[in-house]
């Protein structure tokens, strides 16, 4: 009776390795699992990291491509808020000092260091080129009266500062929608944390609350910017005045 179970159980283990190797194969992104060296994946299993398998962490990108590349790997991301932040790669630990090495190699030769010269520069001008436009199409969304031209594009210019960079994680790096609504989504995201007291304002955490917050601020500063685009008298107790005469210690001279 004990040979039969032990020999169940040994079927079992060699069960369960044989699972997380076929996982290993056919499964490619997953989420940190309960414990050291287990992932989840999207159906909710549990399974063990291969004994001979490593952690890449996130941060080469070159080195991930081309070890996801190489062959059987798991990605790992992890869910916070709404964000997808990348936990690294695991993949053979052999696979990965293989690619490391090669790598190495190959960046320690002149031609790679200007090929990254090269690429260093064109990446740098083609965001200059996006800030740009960028720019350009905050201005054309504020639509202010002439009276206002220069408070336009001071605007313009640190929503853009705020919104463009690389890495930033904002709507404004975002391909998905037109770069008129990126603007348009940027402005009021600018203005609804200089212009009003969302950062210290309590919200219920409540499902949909936040968001129905946004909403309401976002009417607010619509109407804000509508004074700007009727050229009226703008008061000094403006919210957006205000805000701009302090990240600038004095409001822009009418040219």
């Amino acid at each position: 009776m004990q040979a039969v179970f032990f020999d169940r159980l040994s079927d079992s283990v060699l069960e369960g390795a044989a699972q997380a190797r076929m996982g290993a194969m056919a499964i490619q992104t997953v989420a940190p699992g309960p414990s050291l060296r287990t992932v989840r994946t999207a159906a909710g299993a549990v399974l063990r990291v291969p004994a001979d398998w490593s952690l890449l962490p996130p941060g080469d990108a070159g080195l991930t491509r081309r070890v996801k590349v190489a062959g059987d790997h798991w990605v790992v991301q992890e869910k916070v808020g709404r964000r997808m932040f990348s936990r690294g790669v695991w993949a053979p630990a052999a696979t990965i000092a293989r690619i490391e090495k090669e790598l190495e190699s190959e960046r320690s030769t002149e031609a790679y260091a200007k090929k990254q010269e090269s690429a260093a520069r064109r990446r740098e001008k083609v965001q200059e080129e996006y800030v740009e436009d960028f720019q350009g199409a905050v201005v054309e969304f504020l639509r202010f009266h002439s009276s206002h031209a220069v408070l336009s594009r001071r605007v313009a210019s640190l929503v853009a500062a705020h919104a463009t960079p690389v890495g930033s994680g904002t709507v404004a790096r975002t391909k998905r929608i037109p770069i008129e609504r990126r603007a348009e989504a940027a402005v009021i995201a600018w203005m609804r944390h200089q212009t009003t007291a969302y950062d210290s304002m309590p919200i219920p955490r409540v499902k949909g609350k936040r968001r129905e917050v946004r909403r309401l601020l976002a009417g607010r500063s619509r109407s804000v910017l509508e004074a700007y685009r009727q050229g009226h008298t703008i008061p000094a107790s403006c919210p957006l005045k205000q805000a701009l005469a302090a990240g600038t210690g004095s409001l822009p001279q009418p040219q």
